[in-house]
């Protein structure tokens, strides 16, 4: 039996572009299966049309002439690639943001081409292939996107030493000190086993309780943690909101370092971070967080309104009975 799906066209034509590939097909159009259509293989060399986990079916030449593209670009970091000297070198950046974080969006293209994932935004991307764990092949390239534009955001030529204002109080009051936070960001670095990421976020989690009397987290909840994570994982899958990261994949300090990964962390902190983006960063993550809260807000007073109707509704309706049934 054919399932009714959408579909997507294309041919027998690979048009590079930045980013990625455009693809065409003037023999099938392939149906796309469930929410998501993966590659699974290569080119048929007989009639240049990519294996998918799906089957095929003919589609005219005029209506298989739609071009396809996943069109994420490689963003540049926000500076010169020789700016961070002599702390990062030039070489480093030649090979860590031009060929690994080139890698991920490449990738990641040709994941997503033609797929119900391709438009999407980054983050959207992020959050819908970990599918709550159980992730789909392109988290890891997505993830990988994400938290490198993040990294080299989160660094500032003159940068490093003590932030200030609000994200300084904060800062203080849940870790006891800026020493304390510096000395456990170091550590949650130092002792991701293998590639991973250490974070500083801001926790404000709504919870998910439908019949919780009260599904906000109390002021108290509201904090700033820190948190490591291994290979691509960041912390848009736990709905916490990043404000500071570091790469601790060896290819983001070997050159630069070898295996000395503390120093690399060290260097990081006095000498790179840009507090003003942890600042700002900050802000928008307690807007969100306030904006959320009075969403849920919304919603908790329109279900009590509309169940308090259902309530009135029946009562009216149990009182007739009762004054028919007196009537007889």
């Amino acid at each position: 039996m054919q399932s009714s799906v959408s579909s997507v066209s294309l041919t027998s034509t690979l048009v590079p572009f930045q980013g990625g590939i455009a693809l065409q097909c003037s023999q099938f159009r392939v149906p796309k299966a469930g929410p998501f259509l993966f590659l699974m293989g290569g080119l048929d060399s007989d009639c240049s049309v990519l294996f998918i986990a799906s089957s095929f079916r003919k589609c005219s030449k005029k209506e298989c002439q739609t071009l396809v593209t996943a069109q994420l670009e490689l963003k540049p970091p926000p500076y010169s690639l020789n700016a961070l000297e002599p702390h990062m070198s030039r070489e480093t950046f030649e090979y860590h943001w031009g060929k690994h974080h080139r890698a991920y969006v490449d990738n990641l293209n040709r994941q997503i081409v033609g797929t119900e994932l391709d438009g999407m935004g980054l983050e959207d991307i992020v959050v819908a292939t970990y599918n709550k764990g159980d992730t789909l092949p392109p988290f890891n390239n997505a993830a990988q996107v994400w938290n490198h534009d993040f990294f080299w955001e989160s660094m500032k030529p003159g940068g490093g030493g003590k932030p200030s204002g609000e994200l300084l109080e904060l800062i203080e009051r849940d870790f006891g000190s800026f020493e304390e936070f510096v000395k456990e960001f170091k550590t949650a670095a130092a002792t991701q086993f293998g590639s991973g990421w250490a974070w500083l976020c801001y926790k404000a989690n709504v919870l998910d309780v439908g019949n919780a009397v009260n599904p906000f987290p109390s002021e108290k909840d509201k904090k700033l943690v820190v948190l490591k994570s291994p290979n691509a994982v960041n912390p848009l899958v736990w709905d916490y909101s990043a404000l500071l990261t570091i790469d601790v994949w060896e290819h983001s300090y070997y050159l630069d370092y070898q295996n000395r990964r503390p120093d690399y962390i060290s260097i990081f902190m006095e000498k790179l971070v840009s507090w003003d983006a942890v600042s700002s960063r900050l802000e928008k993550a307690k807007a969100r967080a306030l904006e959320r809260e009075q969403e849920a807000e919304q919603r908790r007073r329109e279900e009590e309104e509309a169940t308090s109707g259902d309530g009135e509704d029946m009562e009216m309706y149990v009182d007739s009975e009762t004054e028919d049934s007196e009537a007889e």
